[in-house]
């Protein structure tokens, strides 16, 4: 079995056969000569299926160690995908911590499905969720935006024991920090817009799986649904992951040394970051992940007021949704990112800020953030 970073540069990425062009050629063709009516060389059609794509597609796969992989035009498209495999009146067990768009699918397009948001992190609170009709469990690991931890292994034997599917969305730890479907899951998702593309340049989504029958049903919604990556956002995010590793063993060094500082600042509440010893999930993220990713929440002391000025006055940490890319971004979830729970009982505390830790110098970060924190403390 080949290394993670092997498979990142080679999975799905022999040399081209004509031209020995080492990089996988972009495919612009909408359409596929046919030999004959129905014989073709394994594309017709670009919705279908297209090279570029499957070349994402085996890599991805690859790397989390799946039979399948599907990939979609965004990472809520690949979430819509998962849904679908669903019927209307089947119920759901989420986490009542996940990201503000996946709770505006279930609550607001979904609406066929139920579903009942619970903390992950303790295993009776799920079996006290649990319906009749429960057919599947939701969760991020670490959560967004609070960067809860649940323990994979244990969810998958409590929802396969009692007949349900797994999924975990995997987008914050990427397979080179965590492997779900090693330790019992069903099915992962990613946005490969976040850490998997990694430079702000391209959205996309992912599904990978080992059930062929879900993978079938995921390839048929592919097609018939449309969602679909460009040939060229395929060819960015294969780009991308070639430096997942190097990029991410990067994020979780300078992601420790800022949530570090932050836990010493006076201006500073509580500081969200499983590679924290005080973390809650510490020792389950220490057990089921290979690194603690470079995402970082804190809450400012003084409240939302200077939570606002501080995101407002960075420098380096630029003030922008998204996350994962090379550049260090900071935002205010309850305004931005999980602005459609606001007012429920998920809703985001107003003095959390959500960095996403970049490759930048650590040490201008951490002057980045003492001079902005400072100046509200």
């Amino acid at each position: 079995m080949a290394g993670f970073e092997t498979l990142a540069i080679h999975a799905g990425q022999p040399p081209d056969a004509t031209t020995g062009s080492v990089v996988p050629a972009v495919h612009l063709a909408t359409t596929f000569a046919q030999s004959a009516v129905g014989e073709h060389q394994g594309f017709e059609y670009s919705r279908t299926g297209n090279p570029t794509r499957t070349a994402l597609e085996a890599c991805l796969a690859a790397l989390e160690g799946a039979t399948y992989g599907t990939a979609f035009a965004s990472g809520l498209a690949a979430e819509d995908a998962v849904l679908r495999t669903l019927e209307p009146g089947d119920h759901l067990v989420v986490g009542d911590n996940v990201y503000g768009g996946t709770h505006r699918l279930l609550a607001q397009v979904h609406t066929a499905l139920g579903f009942t948001p619970v903390a992950l992190d303790d295993l009776g609170v799920v079996e006290a969720a649990w319906r009749p009709e429960t057919r599947l469990v939701w969760i991020e690991t670490p959560s967004n935006p609070y960067l809860r931890i649940a323990d994979i292994s244990a969810l998958a034997a409590l929802a396969h024991d009692r007949g349900a599917t797994l999924v975990v969305d995997n987008t914050f730890a990427t397979p080179y920090l965590q492997s779900p479907l090693a330790l019992g899951a069903d099915l992962v998702v990613h946005s490969t817009t976040k850490y998997l593309g990694g430079h702000s340049d391209v959205v996309g989504g992912f599904v990978a799986t080992n059930d062929s029958h879900v993978a079938a049903t995921l390839a048929r919604l592919q097609n018939s649904v449309g969602a679909v990556p460009s040939p060229f956002d395929c060819y960015l995010v294969l780009r991308g992951v070639k430096t997942l590793a190097v990029r991410m063993d990067r994020h979780c060094a300078n992601a420790s040394r800022v949530a570090a500082m932050l836990s010493a600042h006076d201006a500073v509440g509580t500081v969200y970051y499983p590679g924290l010893p005080s973390h809650p999930g510490h020792a389950v993220a220490a057990r089921q992940m290979r690194g603690f990713g470079g995402m970082v929440s804190f809450t400012v002391r003084a409240g939302e007021p200077a939570a606002l000025e501080v995101a407002a006055s960075t420098e380096l940490f630029t003030l922008a949704e998204s996350l994962g890319a090379v550049e260090s971004l900071i935002e205010q979830p309850s305004r931005m990112t999980h602005a459609s729970v606001v007012g429920s009982d998920l809703a985001v505390d107003p003095a959390l800020l959500r960095l996403s830790v970049g490759l930048e110098c650590v040490d201008d970060l951490l002057a980045d953030l003492d001079r902005a924190l400072s100046a509200v403390g």
